[in-house]
């Protein structure tokens, strides 16, 4: 069974911050998600603080814009799928700065 969105970034994607905190560090930036299917919704994370913030809504301040089906960011958090191959096939959409993706990547 898929992750809700509010699982997603409240549980799994806050471990990944607390675990990778030195990474963070080094990107310091924030990134809006766009999550598409059956909930739509908006899920930002800051990571210009130290152990980053993750808040539901819109950030106008957001270097980059990552748009995927709630679907698929549960299967790339959980590694049933591969952001590169996600990407690749359309499943996810980038807007902004394309190197801060990939150092999203790195976390997720």
């Amino acid at each position: 069974m898929a992750l809700t969105a509010k699982q997603i970034f409240e549980e799994k994607i806050a471990q990944k911050l607390k675990d990778n905190a030195e990474k963070i560090k080094t990107i310091s930036t924030i990134y809006q998600f766009n999550l598409t299917g059956d909930a739509p919704c908006i899920w930002t994370l800051d990571l210009t603080s130290p152990g980053g913030n993750i808040s539901e809504g819109a950030s106008a301040s957001a270097k980059c814009t990552v748009t995927i089906s709630t679907q698929d960011l549960s299967d790339i958090v959980e590694k049933k799928l591969n952001p590169q191959m996600a990407f690749m096939s359309g499943k996810l959409k980038v807007a902004g700065d394309m190197g801060l993706a990939l150092k999203l990547g790195n976390i997720l």
